[in-house]
């Protein structure tokens, strides 16, 4: 057994690509790419060729992300030292104000990229140098989740600012600071709630790992992102009854049935929260494209593997009743939420675009998107960066 998967990565590094069979864990590369964290140089390269050559959709989706307020020059960075967010952002001291700082700062880098203009350079790093000084902890019951979407940014804008841009930047090492002591733990030992938290918390686990080239987080991030993935998407060969996270001790029918919002019955891309509401299953699907982004970036294509499928189906699956498919009466008592987000742009470059897969409803939804915007969380400018990109 361990012959033949042997026999089969070399098969497939040999094509370019090394196609991890699905029970492999994902380990850290011996040498980390940078940028990596969602975006990589060469896909970088593309949409900037592709913006100043005023092709679209990728000037339409730059002219979007410029004159939104992430990209204003005179923006404020707001820090404190203590972020405290209650359960939907109730109370709300800092939690906004975070989000949205660190969103600006993966905003400004992406411009500074694109146009060179310095000054989108150096907004970034006033952004970041500015949290990197004041804060301190994440408190109350959305502290992980708070850290998880901030956390989940700030690695985006760094990795382009810190291996792209040419002026300096003196506070790099106070920033990472910051990551490794206050988001890093409140983050790596992930999550017992609603799926979209831990595939968060990962995804955020995995961009600071790669940032800090922190092999052991990287790979225990990547090990529980791997089981949450598996226990928050439904696929047909898992059985007659969804995969779960061992910890969670969810080892009965009954017990699944109600962790899966009374869902009793399973089928291709069903996920743990499509019962409760599009708009969180949208985040943990955005989470789980990310991460499979990155794991792509830094040599371990993930898309190649179950986690890939489970995002096929789950893309597929949601957008069907996004653009307008009544649901059955098997399916959450015949009554959605929908509401998926700007979330399908990065799988469905990764899964149709670039494998080749068959994705109607996905690509429907995706074009019908564009160009996508923010979800003013941790989702941000994807037509932009990923829309057929092929980098």
């Amino acid at each position: 057994m361990r012959r033949t998967a042997l026999l089969a990565a070399s098969a497939a590094l040999v094509a370019g690509v090394i196609a991890w069979p699905a029970d492999a864990a994902p380990s850290a590369p011996a040498a980390f790419t940078h940028p990596g964290v969602t975006v990589s140089k060469g896909q970088l390269d593309f949409t900037r060729s592709k913006v100043n050559a005023g092709a679209q959709p990728w000037k339409g989706a730059f002219d979007r992300m410029t004159a939104s307020k992430y990209a204003d020059l005179n923006r404020t960075p707001r820090p404190r030292a203590v972020v405290e967010c209650g359960s939907y952002s109730n109370p709300d001291h800092g939690c906004t104000d975070e989000r949205e700082d660190a969103i600006a700062a993966y905003t400004h880098a992406l411009a500074w990229y694109i146009t060179r203009d310095e000054r989108h350079a150096r907004k970034a790093i006033e952004l970041m140098d500015a949290w990197s000084a004041v804060i301190r902890d994440h408190t109350n019951s959305n502290a992980p989740l708070q850290t998880g979407w901030a956390g989940s940014s700030w690695p985006r804008a760094a990795e382009i600012i810190k291996y792209t841009y040419t002026g300096t930047w003196a506070n790099s090492g106070r920033f990472a600071t910051m990551l490794r002591t206050v988001y890093l733990p409140e983050i790596i030992n992930g999550s017992h709630s609603n799926g979209n938290w831990e595939l968060s918390m990962m995804e955020a686990a995995v961009g600071i790992s790669v940032f800090l080239e922190d092999k052991a987080s990287y790979d225990k991030a990547m090990a529980k992102f791997r089981t949450r993935t598996a226990a928050y998407v439904y696929l047909e060969s898992d059985g007659a009854l969804p995969k779960t996270v061992p910890s969670q001790n969810l080892n009965t029918r009954e017990k699944i049935v109600k962790y899966w919002q009374g869902q009793t019955t399973f089928v291709n891309g069903l996920s743990q929260e499509t019962c409760r509401d599009f708009t969180h299953t949208g985040y943990g699907l955005s989470a789980v494209s990310h991460v499979a982004e990155t794991s792509r970036i830094q040599g371990q294509d993930l898309y190649r593997t179950d986690v890939g499928e489970r995002l096929r189906h789950g893309l597929g699956f949601h957008a069907r009743y996004q653009l307008g498919a009544g649901a059955e009466g098997w399916l959450c008592g015949g009554s959605l939420k929908p509401g998926l987000g700007p979330v399908s742009e990065v799988g469905h470059n990764a899964l149709a675009n670039r494998l080749g897969h068959a994705m109607t409803n996905t690509g429907t939804l995706t074009l019908r998107g564009r160009p996508a915007g923010s979800n003013n969380l941790f989702v941000a400018w994807e037509t932009l960066t990923h829309g057929d990109n092929p980098g």
